[in-house]
């Protein structure tokens, strides 16, 4: 196995083990979320307010600080290499993964939590690599295969969290993560190989050119991190409302709300591995621009119906394309980002997007929760598919650039 990978071209052969290295980050950050309240709930007597504020900060806190030093270290990416990036972020999280599992305090667990997003950025310069070293006809391909490795793990932790939980306590998945993160610190040093060609290898005279003034299209680049955070925001809006939605449509089998509620949750995360790269191949052919359309078009026919169900499995069915949608539209964005951005400024152009995609994270939630609380669980999925309808529109307006071009 070892021997057939050093065969391959490094760019493919860097493709394979960045998928391994984002299936791990979603595996490591999967595996503490199911049950981060109850984490939080052991660490000191809260009331159930409490516990709901505190859980609520631990798990937005990563994203908060996500979303700040993205740009950050996207621009120090650009000047010594996305591989010394994704080093960074794997021995960072590890470190502070080990840590949280010796938490004696709740502040304890926010800080570190907001040490996490600190640290944060695998995923985002695994993505800037393979859009910089990859043949741009291979682009959305590979970017898809990225994709299935985050959405791959991030099905798997939460099953393994909560095994490990069960039988070990709430600190031994902690400690497990910084353990499977540490091997990905040593698999990324001694697998990964840069073409640092494109580096910015000389700190710039003056004031730093802008990233945003060197793509092609700024103006559709800056569309393009919006719709990425409404991807996101509309993703997981639904995220704390879903389960007590389950139990509304299976009341007379309550005995099997937690497995069905995981299924239907884990219904976009299937569909997503499944065909993330086969939209990826066909963006590459018919272009990116007309796959994102498509995930629009299948986000809105899909988010707007789950209000009017009855069935529990016909959500389910509507979940799975979701799946599709999320396959289609995440490779589609980067690609063209990807074919846009001039590859001295990859890094900082992706970490630009890596931090609207925290802030989907934030903000999803948040926005859930406030529509569930004033309408009813139906109208967040109501809200939900005007915003991609919204989003649509907008994408038609922004993306005029690439018909105009194509057509010349």
């Amino acid at each position: 196995m070892l021997k057939r990978l050093n065969d391959l071209p490094s760019w493919k052969r860097n493709i394979y083990i960045l998928w391994f290295g984002t299936f791990i980050i979603g595996v490591g950050s999967g595996e503490v979320l199911p049950f981060l309240s109850l984490f939080t709930e052991s660490l000191g007597n809260f009331t159930r307010s409490q516990v709901n504020l505190y859980s609520g900060i631990a798990f937005s806190s990563t994203f908060l600080m996500t979303a700040v030093v993205s740009p950050i270290w996207g621009r120090l990416a650009d000047r010594v290499g996305r591989k010394p990036m994704l080093i960074r972020a794997a021995l960072g999280m590890a470190i502070v993964y080990t840590l949280t599992g010796f938490s004696t305090s709740v502040w304890h667990l926010i800080g570190l939590r907001f040490l996490m997003g600190f640290f944060n950025g695998y995923v985002s310069n695994a993505n800037a690599m393979v859009a910089k070293d990859t043949p741009k006809i291979e682009a959305g391909h590979s970017l898809g295969i990225v994709v299935t490795g985050y959405t791959s793990g991030a099905l798997l932790g939460p099953l393994l969290g909560g095994i490990l939980a069960n039988l070990f306590g709430y600190r031994v998945p902690f400690f497990v993560t910084g353990i499977i993160f540490f091997i990905l610190t040593f698999l990324t040093i001694f697998g990964i190989h840069e073409d640092k060609t494109t580096l910015i290898t000389e700190k710039p005279r003056g004031k730093q050119p802008s990233a945003l003034k060197s793509v092609n299209f700024p103006l559709m680049t800056v569309g393009l991190f919006i719709t990425s955070m409404v991807v996101n925001l509309v993703t997981n809006s639904i995220n704390p409302i879903l389960s007590q939605y389950v139990r509304e449509l299976i009341s007379p089998h309550l005995s099997q709300l937690s497995v069905i509620a995981g299924l239907v949750a884990a219904a976009p995360g299937i569909t997503a591995v499944i065909f993330a790269p086969r939209f990826g191949r066909l963006g590459d052919r018919i272009g990116s621009d007309k796959i994102l359309i498509g995930g629009f078009m299948l986000g809105v026919c899909s988010m707007i119906p789950m209000a009017f169900v009855s069935n529990v499995w016909i959500l389910f069915v509507l979940r799975l394309f979701i799946g599709l949608t999320n396959a289609a539209m995440n490779p589609a964005i980067q690609a063209i980002m990807a074919h846009e951005t001039p590859q001295e400024f990859t890094s900082r152009i992706f970490s630009y997007n890596q931090s609207f995609l925290a802030m989907g994270n934030v903000l999803g939630p948040l926005l859930g929760s406030f529509v569930a609380n004033i309408v009813d669980y139906r109208g967040v999925f109501i809200v939900s598919g005007i915003m991609m309808l919204l989003n649509m529109a907008s994408f038609f307006a922004f993306s005029k650039p690439l018909r105009v071009r194509a057509n010349n």
